[in-house]
C-alpha cells in the first residue's frame, strides 16, 4: 500500500498543480517560465559565493593541511574520546554537504559501513548542517551582507550536533 502511495505521489502532484492554477484562471505556463528566470537569476547571484566555498574546501583539502589539523589535534582528542580519524568529516560538514558526504563514504569505505566510525560518520553526517552552505545560499537570496550572529549561532548548533552524535554514538557502541 506504501509503495503504491509512493510511486503515484509524484505524477499526481505533476498533474495536480497545473489543473489546480488553470481551474484558478492562473496562466499555468507563464508562471512557470516566470518562476524559471528567477530561479536562473538567482543561481547567478549566488555562483560567486558558491564557487568561493567550494574552492577555499578544495584547497584546505588538498593542500594536506585538514591532515595536519587532525594529527596536531589529536593528542586532544583522544582523551575526550573522540577518534582522530572523523576530524575531517567534522570540519568538511559546515562547509559542503557533498565534501562531507565524500568524507563519510571514504570512513565507511575504510573502517567498513558498520564499524564504529562508520556508524559514527553516519550519526554526525544525519545530524549535522551545512551551516555555510546554508547561509549563503539564503542569505544570498534574501540579499543579507552583514550575517552577524548567524554565523557563531550555526557553528555553535553544529558544534552541539557533534557533540550530542558522539554522545549517543558512544551510547550505542
Amino acid at each position: 500500500m506504501l509503495g503504491a502511495i509512493s510511486d503515484w505521489a509524484v505524477p499526481v502532484l505533476l498533474g495536480f498543480i497545473p489543473l489546480y492554477g488553470l481551474l484558478r484562471r492562473v496562466p499555468v505556463f507563464e508562471a512557470f517560465i516566470e518562476g524559471a528566470e528567477e530561479g536562473l537569476r538567482l543561481s547567478l547571484t549566488l555562483a560567486p559565493y558558491l564557487a568561493g566555498i567550494l574552492i577555499a574546501l578544495g584547497i584546505f583539502r588538498q593542500s594536506g593541511a585538514m591532515y595536519h589539523l587532525g594529527h596536531w589535534l589529536a593528542p586532544l582528542l583522544g582523551p575526550l574520546g573522540i577518534p582522530p580519524e572523523i576530524l575531517p568529516l567534522a570540519i568538511i560538514r559546515p562547509l559542503s554537504g557533498s565534501g562531507s558526504l565524500a568524507a563519510a563514504v571514504e570512513l565507511m569505505r575504510v573502517h567498513g559501513p558498520d564499524s564504529p566510525l562508520g556508524k559514527l560518520a553516519c550519526t554526525i553526517q544525519g545530524s549535522t548542517d551545512t551551516t555555510f552552505y546554508v547561509l549563503t545560499v539564503y542569505f544570498g537570496s534574501a540579499g543579507i551582507r552583514r550575517y552577524r550572529w548567524a554565523v557563531p549561532v550555526g557553528l555553535l548548533g553544529d558544534a552541539t550536533s557533534l557533540a550530542v552524535s558522539l554522545l549517543v554514538w558512544r551510547w550505542l557502541t
